[in-house]
């Protein structure tokens, strides 16, 4: 007989990481690892019991190896000579928010938890956020 356990008691907390000089994968992990809520005790698969996170300085991200320019994010619109393609580089200058999300995005689990976890996870490019009334630990990586 298995127990398995119920969402009555769902408390999120707020943590705050700034991305400054961080390298992408390994703050990836981190950010997906306090999202589904695997630091707390009472973690569950099949419960959404993870944390908010608030991103700061995203633009700042540190990518090792010759990724900037080799890598490549593809997109296709569906039709015929639709695709689209930007390289890291491209990505960090313009859109730096997306880089840390789809790194993220990549680690979660591929169901309803998964999108909602996402969900959670805010990005932003400076140091300034829209989530102060919110009492955030930081977090030191």
């Amino acid at each position: 007989m298995y127990y398995f356990k119920k969402n009555i008691t769902n408390h999120h907390n707020w943590y705050l990481i700034d991305a400054k000089k961080k390298i992408l994968g390994r703050l990836a992990t981190i950010i997906a690892y306090y999202l589904m809520g695997k630091h707390k005790v009472t973690y569950s698969p099949h419960i959404d019991i993870g944390d908010y996170i608030t991103v700061i300085n995203a633009e700042k991200i540190k990518v090792t190896g010759n990724k900037k320019k080799d890598k490549m994010y593809y997109n296709h619109s569906g039709y015929s000579g639709g695709i689209k393609k930007i390289s890291l580089n491209e990505l960090i200058i313009n859109y730096p928010d997306r880089v840390i999300k789809n790194a993220v995005k990549g680690m979660l689990p591929r169901n309803k938890i998964g999108h909602l976890i996402l969900n959670r996870l805010n990005i932003y490019s400076g140091i300034k956020h829209k989530h102060i009334a919110q009492k955030h630990y930081i977090l030191n990586i």
